[in-house]
């Protein structure tokens, strides 16, 4: 009896170590997704001036890994279909390592290599990480995406802070300032790795689901979808020109890069409670609406506000941008029914979400050099932010994905 108990005690344990080292990875692998593009904006005026480039080109740095979501996304749902999701997200974050070692290594063309590599990488991660929490943790599906993504943005804020002091005040250059996150995914590689000896039970897992639905066919997952790319599209064009645009009105590099990091760092508490509000609710179109107004609000005093409350408007667009990526990041599971659907939604979403979002940084380069200023590229802004709660009212209502 009492060997018995103990069989049963050792697999609880067991058990729980498992649980506990799955949650860990999957917080180390989010800490990958965002500092290395983040840590990019910053530096874009180095980057800029070290190799001789304009505007829009410096908009590539960018938009290569927006491309790079849209081209591998598809393609994600089918891989961990196929050769199980533990083993090729770590297969992707080997790719994502490489690639940022390659951004780093010299010149304009390897900047560019690099960036697509990576972006190529994190494509893969973005689309399964929801099916994965989807299916590792039903129960605590919006828990589980608050956790996820307060570790992405958590990182990429401090991506953001860390990027001028590390280039210019330690003498890394921007290359030492980008490279250095190669080790960040080092670490996740080893964490991640025990998760590779469950690879069989996951494919024999994910072979015995239904066939999926055709989300390309649905209305509902357009609408996700279209949400999805226009909101991807104002964060990664803040990303990129927040710092400019502050520098314009008369901040300092260090500070201009300090204030994007801070306005990450100040969402995080909302960004860990909106997908856990999300999960809990009929429909989000409240929500929606809710973040969209913020949006609004901090846009309009970067354009017409006080210069005294920048700090203010640009937490308020932080806010904005942190909730709608964490109630993006649960549509894809509370629209579908199983850990596949997800997947494939996911993979839709980001593929073609992303290549509307690589629009912006690039697009948003040219209407400054075109116009010498900022006020066109915002107006740009809230013409986009108005067209996510367009098309986040619709992807909010209280429907699912189906094969009918």
């Amino acid at each position: 009896m009492n060997k018995f108990a103990g069989t049963r005690s050792k697999a609880r344990a067991d058990s729980a170590a498992h649980v506990w080292l799955l949650i860990l990875g999957i917080i180390f692998l989010a800490t990958n997704l965002r500092a290395p593009i983040t840590s990019v904006g910053p530096l874009v005026e180095i980057i800029r001036d070290d190799l001789g480039i304009s505007n829009t080109l410096a908009g590539l740095i960018t938009t290569f890994p927006l491309i790079a979501f849209a081209l591998l996304s598809p393609m994600a749902p089918k891989l961990a279909r196929r050769f199980g999701t533990s083993l090729v997200l770590f297969v992707s974050v080997i790719f994502l390592g490489i690639g940022i070692l390659i951004r780093s290594s010299w010149g304009i063309g390897a900047l560019l290599l690099g960036t697509v590599l990576l972006g190529l990488a994190i494509s893969v991660c973005n689309v399964l990480m929801p099916s994965l929490i989807k299916e590792k943790f039903p129960l605590r599906i919006g828990l589980m995406i608050g956790v996820y993504s307060v570790a992405m943005n958590l990182t990429g804020a401090i991506a953001s802070g860390v990027s001028v002091p590390i280039a210019a005040g330690a003498g890394f250059g921007w290359k030492g300032a980008l490279g250095i996150w190669a080790l960040l995914a080092l670490v996740t590689l080893v964490l991640w790795a025990p998760q590779l000896q469950r690879k069989g039970k996951q494919a024999r897992l994910s072979a015995q689901l239904d066939k999926p639905v055709n989300v390309w066919k649905s209305a509902l997952a357009w609408h996700v979808t279209l949400y999805m790319g226009l909101q991807s599209l104002l964060f990664y064009v803040v990303v990129t020109w927040l710092p400019d645009i502050l520098k314009s009105q008369g901040m300092s590099a260090d500070s201009a890069g300090w204030t994007l990091s801070i306005m990450q760092l100040s969402v995080l508490p909302i960004t860990f409670i909106m997908p856990i509000i999300a999960g809990r609710m009929r429909n989000q179109v409240g929500l929606v609406i809710v973040i969209v107004l913020f949006f609004f609000a901090g846009l309009s005093g970067i354009l017409y506000g006080n210069g005294t409350f920048t700090m203010l408007w640009t937490i308020m667009i932080g806010i904005s941008l942190g909730s709608s990526f964490s109630l993006a990041m649960m549509l894809f599971g509370l629209k579908t029914t199983n850990a596949y659907d997800a997947a494939e939604l996911s993979g839709m979403a980001q593929s073609v979400g992303y290549l509307l979002a690589a629009v912006g940084p690039t697009f948003v380069g040219y209407l400054h050099d075109a116009t010498g200023g900022w006020k066109m590229p915002l107006y740009f802004l809230l013409v986009v932010a108005f067209l996510v709660l367009v098309f986040g009212v619709a992807a909010a209502r209280d429907r699912v994905i189906s094969s009918a």
